[in-house]
């Protein structure tokens, strides 16, 4: 009787087992996916706190050069010449260059500098090519928009200007001087920078660890710079955040905390659901980097006691904070 065939081993895999497997693999990728974003955000994070501290560190060596920091902005008192008539609304005139402009030979971008001519208006289409070069050091990885420069416009829609971005922005405290029709900010600032202060270290009598130097604003809500500000200049909200207003040209490169009366005396802390052009900003899960005086960064949340946050950004009111409160 003849014996039967040898069995023969499966080689291969069954549908269902195959099903199996590629739902294992989906489940494990469900899972790590969210670690590895965790993970890449966490180094997007690091590297914004590292611009902050470069920014910061470079304040504190013009500071010890010119014994003041830098100015939010410059302008020419009642303008002329070059500089143009003072802005209507605001009394901005030229050259607007901003403290980044400022910064940058102590930045290691001595050649940006000498592309510049600083006796022109920071708007001259002479100096197009060094105010349209775009620096890694004022640019937050973790923003989503990956455009480098912007146009600087009227409330018209006329081009003004092309500038480099920044998401980096100055403080000038709780109020907004520039929604005042005065020449001097000084009385109406009582944060560190605003147009033509010279802050000094011996002004910031609430103590340079307890003050509010810088934070972060993501281009996604508005345009900001670290070029200058141009007279007569407009800062819109994107589209995304239509329901929000404009703000005057002083908003290219500073923010304040509130509380203002033109504001309704309203508070806005980090990433606040109003989106003001001119609030801080950033695209971190929970909160925002910010530049303390004393050239230390720390990671504000954005549920910060708001009382806390407006005492942060003042330099000389007298507020006591402790380190645990923010």
């Amino acid at each position: 009787m003849p014996s039967p065939p040898p069995s023969r081993a499966r080689l291969a895999f069954t549908l269902i087992e195959l099903l199996v497997v590629i739902a294992i693999i989906g489940v494990l990728i469900a899972l790590l996916l969210p670690a590895v974003q965790a993970a890449r955000e966490a180094a997007r994070r690091t590297q914004c706190t590292n611009n902050l501290k470069q920014i910061g560190l470079a304040m504190h060596n013009y500071e010890s050069v010119f014994s003041s920091f830098p100015p939010g902005y410059m302008t020419q008192p009642r303008g002329g010449g070059v500089h143009g008539a003072p802005d209507a609304n605001t009394l901005d005139t030229g050259p607007g260059w901003a403290y980044g402009t400022a910064l940058l030979t102590a930045m290691e971008q001595a050649p940006v500098y000498q592309a510049l001519n600083v006796s022109l208006p920071c708007w001259s289409r002479a100096n197009t090519t060094g105010t349209s070069t775009s620096l890694a050091a004022f640019l937050c990885p973790s923003v989503s928009d990956p455009s480098r420069t912007f146009e600087v416009k009227d409330q018209p829609g006329n081009v003004l200007a092309r500038f480099s971005r920044s998401h980096y922005v100055l403080n000038a405290g709780n109020d907004e001087p520039w929604g005042y029709q005065v020449e001097d900010h000084r009385p109406l600032a009582d944060g560190p920078f605003y147009r033509n202060s010279l802050l000094r270290i011996a002004d910031v009598s609430d103590g340079l660890s307890s003050t509010l130097f810088m934070g972060e604003h993501t281009s996604i809500l508005s345009d900001k710079t670290w070029v200058g500000v141009v007279p007569g200049a407009v800062v819109c909200p994107t589209p995304r955040f239509a329901f929000s207003s404009c703000d005057y040209a002083a908003t290219l490169v500073l923010t304040h905390s509130g509380p203002a009366a033109a504001e309704g005396d309203i508070i806005h802390p980090p990433n606040a659901r109003s989106c003001h052009v001119c609030q801080m900003y950033a695209e971190h899960p929970g909160g925002t980097n910010i530049l303390l005086g004393d050239g230390s960064v720390r990671f504000i949340k954005e549920s910060i006691n708001q009382r806390t946050w407006a005492a942060l950004a003042t330099c000389r009111r007298g507020e006591v904070i402790g380190g645990d409160q923010f």
